[in-house]
C-alpha cells in the first residue's frame, strides 16, 4: 500500500480551513452543550464543526471514550474529536488488510479536517496499522498499546496477564513488546471474544457480560497471574466487574493516562497546546447514529450527541 502519496496528497489539508455550512437545524441536534452555546450566537445559521487544530482521537468504536477522558483531563483547553468506527467493530475478528484500510480511511478524513495531532486508542489498530498511519499522516501520531513493560516491573509473582482481542495477542506488534520487554516473566495472552460486543452495546454487567468475564479470566486466575493488562481500550469500562472477579491481589493496568501524558507531551515539543479557552468535543459514528449516542452518553457519563461520519 503507497502512504508516502497519499501523505503527500494531504500535507496541504493541515492548514486549510472547513468552511462547509450548513443551517441550524441540520445540526442543532448534534451538538455538545459547549457547541450549542455558540451556535446562540448566530441563531439564523452556524458553521459546520470546523476541526482545524483540533486533536483526533481514533478507535474501532466506543472503548476509546476511556482514552479520551484522561486526554481531557491532560489537556483541558483543546478541542477533540473523537471518532468511533462503530459500523466495523470489532476489528479483533478483521484481517489485518481490513484494519490498515480502515485506519487509514479514518485517518484520512481526518487530515481533511485539519487536525493537528492523531491519538490512535485502539490497540488493535496499534499494533497491526500504526507503522502505516505514520508513513501516512505529516502530524504526530501517538498510539496505544498493551503496557507490557510497566506490568513486569509491577508484578510480584512474575505472572502477568494481557486481556485483549484475538488480533492483539497474535500480533508481530504484541511479540515484540514480550520479547523487549517481558523476559524473566510469564506472560499470559488471553484473547477476550465477545467483550467489546457487549461494551459497543452499553451492556457492563449483564449476565451474558459476567458469564464471558469469567470464561476468559479463569486461566489467569488459576496461573496465580497478579499484573492484568488491558489490552483493549474498551475493557477499562469492564473494571469494576473485573475487579470483583479476580480479587484484591491482582493490579489492574489501564494505559490510558500514560498515552495522554505522551501526547501533552509531543504538543508542548512542537509548542502547539492551546493554553486557554473552554474545550469542545465533538462525537462521530460510522455506526448507528441513535445507538451510538446512547451508549456514548453512558460512557462520557453525560449527555453527548453525535455525527454521522
Amino acid at each position: 500500500m503507497d502512504v508516502r502519496g497519499l501523505r503527500e496528497e494531504y500535507r496541504w489539508i493541515i492548514s486549510a480551513r472547513c468552511d462547509e455550512r450548513c443551517t441550524k437545524n441540520q445540526y442543532s441536534h448534534f451538538m455538545t452543550d459547549a457547541a450549542r452555546q455558540k451556535a446562540q450566537m448566530d441563531p439564523g445559521s452556524v458553521v459546520a464543526p470546523d476541526l482545524q487544530g483540533a486533536i483526533g482521537v481514533f478507535d474501532s468504536g466506543v472503548g476509546g471514550l476511556s482514552v479520551l477522558r484522561a486526554i481531557r483531563q491532560a489537556l483541558p483547553h483543546e478541542t477533540l474529536v473523537y471518532v468511533a468506527d462503530s459500523g466495523h467493530a470489532p476489528y479483533g475478528d478483521k484481517s489485518s488488510t481490513h484494519i490498515v484500510s480502515r485506519t487509514l480511511e479514518v485517518g484520512r478524513w481526518l487530515m481533511e479536517r485539519g487536525v493537528r495531532a492523531i491519538t490512535l486508542a485502539c490497540n488493535t489498530a496499534t499494533v497491526v496499522a500504526v507503522r502505516e498511519l505514520r508513513e501516512f499522516a505529516p502530524v504526530p501520531v501517538v498510539a496505544i498499546e498493551p503496557a507490557i513493560k510497566p506490568a513486569v516491573s509491577l508484578s510480584q509473582r512474575g505472572v502477568v496477564g494481557v486481556l485483549a482481542t484475538q488480533q492483539t495477542v497474535q500480533s508481530v506488534g504484541v511479540a515484540h513488546l514480550i520479547e523487549r520487554f517481558g523476559q524473566g516473566a510469564q506472560i499470559l495472552l488471553q484473547p477476550c471474544p465477545g467483550w467489546v460486543e457487549q461494551v459497543e452495546k452499553g451492556e457492563l454487567e449483564t449476565p451474558r457480560t459476567l458469564e464471558l468475564l469469567r470464561e476468559h479470566t479463569q486461566a489467569l486466575i488459576d496461573a496465580g497471574a497478579d499484573v492484568w493488562v488491558l489490552g483493549c481500550t474498551h475493557f477499562p469500562f469492564l473494571l469494576p466487574a473485573l475487579r470483583r472477579l479476580a480479587g484484591p491481589s491482582v493490579q489492574f493496568i489501564d494505559p490510558a493516562q500514560a498515552v495522554a501524558r505522551e501526547l501533552a507531551r509531543r504538543l508542548s515539543q512542537l509548542e502547539a497546546t492551546t493554553p486557554a479557552g473552554q474545550g469542545v468535543e465533538w462525537f462521530y459514528t460510522t455506526g448507528e447514529v441513535g445507538a451510538a449516542q446512547q451508549v456514548m452518553s453512558q460512557l462520557w457519563e453525560r449527555p453527548v450527541e453525535v455525527l454521522s461520519l
